[in-house]
């Protein structure tokens, strides 16, 4: 989840988090289907070697970085320079295009950059559709408040977000929703995630609505995948597993 995927929330790497492994994982009945679904959903989540989140390269490693913040600086820079709409869109999509163009080249995985090159295109059109700069920003404010959304219900349905996917990375499964305290701490980790998308949309409408357009571009460069990391790094934290009686649970 980012701001292009927020424009939403937020693109990742390519590859799953490691296995569930231990005795908890023999097979329940309905059990499968509920592991699938937390694999499918950890998949582009990571750990380091110290059992921590790599929240880096969870985000895309800095070249993933630079595919979802570039294209917004260089609209951002050329509107400011120029005042003009059409070739600041023009820049922001030869620079997206620019990264797919790489990765075609060296033939690494396309799925981050087309996720960016996608976002870029959609926020374009918008703008040019209106023929307002700030529109550009439009289509954040819909994919934030989509993902908020989702993330609440997955807490109403008692099968919070966050849970699905720290739950697989750590080796817990599905198997954390029969511990009170586990799914409590879960569905606090994805509380995080909500505020996130929730301030976002607090800072970022206002100032829309005042035609602050540079104040707006630049609000949404801070608040994607930077804001969208630490956001990431607390719900690790908040949901971490604390020692049991009968020993350390992974």
């Amino acid at each position: 989840m980012n701001d292009r995927t927020d424009a939403g929330g937020n693109p990742g790497p390519e590859q799953p988090g490691p296995e569930p492994t231990g005795p908890e994982h023999t097979g329940q009945p309905g059990q499968g289907a509920a592991d699938g679904l937390a694999r499918r959903a950890a998949a582009g989540f990571h750990r380091t070697e110290d059992g921590q989140v790599d929240v880096l390269r969870t985000v895309g490693g800095v070249r993933g970085l630079a595919e979802s913040i570039v294209p917004g600086v260089v609209f951002l820079s050329a509107f400011t320079a120029t005042q003009a709409l059409n070739p600041s869109l023009v820049a922001a999509l030869a620079v997206a295009a620019a990264f797919t163009v790489a990765r075609l080249a060296q033939r690494t995985p396309l799925t981050q950059a087309l996720a960016g090159l996608a976002g870029v295109v959609v926020c374009a059109l918008v703008a040019r559709s209106t023929g307002e700069a700030k529109d550009y920003y439009v289509p954040g404010f819909y994919t934030n408040a989509a993902y908020g959304t989702a993330m609440l219900l997955s807490i109403a349905v008692r099968w919070p977000f966050m849970g699905l996917v720290f739950g697989f990375i750590r080796g817990e499964g599905t198997h954390w929703r029969g511990d009170r305290r586990r799914q409590r701490a879960y569905a606090a980790a994805t509380w995080a995630i909500v505020a996130v998308f929730a301030a976002r949309l607090a800072v970022q409408l206002p100032l829309y609505f005042a035609d602050q357009v540079q104040a707006l571009g630049a609000a949404r460069l801070v608040m994607g995948l930077p804001l969208y990391a630490m956001g990431l790094w607390l719900a690790w934290l908040i949901s971490r597993p604390v020692a049991a009686a009968e020993g350390p649970r992974v």
